[in-house]
């Protein structure tokens, strides 16, 4: 299975929109996103993927409640701050990665992977044999790229998108 990834958004919704066609593109069958929506208007373009979602708010969130709902309304599953998820027998960890309560919990070793935003930079490595993966930012305003990842959760492969 394909997971598409995707973090810091932070209300650029032009390459939100971006982002959802790229993962459309690549027929992922579930889309994992690392936080940082940032306003309940972003959840709007999110009602285009035919995939489930499930995101964990960053540290820009500051109204929980109602991304939570928006985003429900457009089939998202917006799991508070860390989210576990199984596919393929693959445990995932899924933080924004500002909470150090959260970064303990994932690399506690109970986990086979985990993606994590926060760090507005792209990144795959292998951690303690844990495939640790930040897909970037989407929003691009920190580092001027906008990228997304991807992960096969067959091969255990993970890769970046450009969106540009």
């Amino acid at each position: 299975m394909i997971i598409g990834l995707i973090s810091d958004t932070h209300d650029n919704v032009p390459y939100i929109k971006k982002a959802i066609t790229r993962l459309k593109e690549e027929r992922v069958k579930l889309v994992l996103h690392a936080g940082d929506y940032i306003s309940a208007f972003t959840a709007k373009p999110y009602a285009e993927l035919d995939v489930p979602l499930i995101g964990v708010f960053g540290n820009n969130c500051a109204e929980t409640d109602r991304l939570k709902t928006v985003y429900a309304e457009v089939g998202g599953d917006l799991r508070g701050y860390f989210a576990e998820i199984e596919v393929d027998r693959l445990k995932i960890a899924l933080i924004h990665g500002h909470r150090k309560q959260d970064e303990d919990k994932a690399f506690n070793g109970d986990y086979d992977v985990v993606v994590r935003g926060h760090l507005h930079r792209s990144s795959i490595a292998e951690e303690n044999g844990v495939l640790v993966i930040n897909p970037g930012e989407v929003c691009g305003y920190l580092t001027g790229v906008h990228s997304i990842g991807f992960l096969d959760t067959e091969k255990r492969f993970a890769w970046i998108s450009e969106l540009d």
